[in-house]
């Protein structure tokens, strides 16, 4: 039987004023499993995951993280996380290695710092102050701290933001490492091509809700996934959702030659702009 790592059921937030942030949201996580969480800002991503963290108390429901609930997760627990926020205060003056060297000496078996530094591609700047490091280094540095203590469970909170496409490249090597290691991840993302590359498993959350959640291949169910066959037609564009497209071409060609004839499969960005709406937010959606 496979071993859930996170079970989350009906977790619900309300903040001062009422604003509810969450309202009853389910999910669980296999190990070894990557489950991406994807949302619109403000979906309550960030909040779910703060809650699973142990950094924010809920209002309702239940969760579960390695067998424990986050709000009495004790250092032991905690060590066995490996946590990537969105953004850090000010860089330290420590060099690289000396910072990883540093966060390695928490945990009882920690992955060796050369090769975390090699990992995520900072070798050449191993005695480099972070301070005079890029943007895009930093982030490297970031996601460096989040798994030199070999974590059994990996938050990733939008680990790529800021990288340039091969950065982004060499980092879902690193993914990959990780998930033949065994480790299980949550991964939220605004690429929604990084979701697609590197998880199992996606969950859309809307409003607070789980809008929709399975396979990368399945969400949104056989019907969001249901090909569209898009024409135009004395100037004025038609569509038709169709598990037969061929045919409709083949129907269209006997009329005469098609204009703007085209066959979309809906991709992931497809079902997600499906259930969020695509004005909800400005997706950072790269080929």
């Amino acid at each position: 039987m496979t071993e859930t790592v996170v079970r989350v059921h009906d977790l619900r937030k309300t903040y001062q004023g009422g604003v509810e942030a969450l309202r009853g949201v389910s999910f669980e996580i296999a190990r070894g499993e990557t489950f991406a969480l994807l949302g619109p800002n403000g979906a309550g991503k960030s909040t779910t995951i703060e809650i699973l963290e142990g950094y924010r108390d809920r209002s309702g429901g239940t969760a579960e993280v390695l067998g424990t609930d986050p709000q009495r997760g004790d250092l032991d627990w905690k060590a066995r996380l490996g946590i990537v926020l969105q953004g850090t205060d000010e860089a330290p003056a420590a060099t690289v290695r000396e910072q990883l060297a540093h966060f390695a000496g928490f945990y009882p078996k920690p992955r060796d710092v050369d090769e975390v530094i090699a990992a995520v591609g900072l070798t050449d700047k191993a005695k480099t102050s972070i301070r005079k490091l890029s943007g895009g280094q930093r982030r490297r540095v970031d996601v460096a701290l989040g798994i030199v203590g070999g974590p059994e469970l990996l938050f990733l909170d939008e680990p790529t933001t800021g990288f340039d496409p091969a950065a982004r490249r060499s980092f879902w090597d690193l993914i990959r490492r990780l998930q033949d290691e065994g480790t299980t991840i949550l991964l939220t993302t605004h690429y929604l091509d990084e979701a697609a590359e590197l998880s199992s498993r996606a969950g859309i959350i809307a409003n607070g809700v789980m809008a929709a959640i399975g396979g990368i291949d399945e969400l949104g169910g056989a019907e969001a996934r249901v090909p569209i066959v898009r024409w135009r037609e004395n100037g004025v564009a038609r569509e038709e959702r169709t598990d037969a497209p061929g045919s409709v071409v083949a129907r269209l060609a006997a009329l005469g030659e098609p204009e703007g004839l085209e066959i979309i499969r809906p991709s992931l960005e497809d079902v997600y702009l499906s259930f969020v709406g695509a004005d909800k937010e400005l997706l950072e959606v790269t080929a």
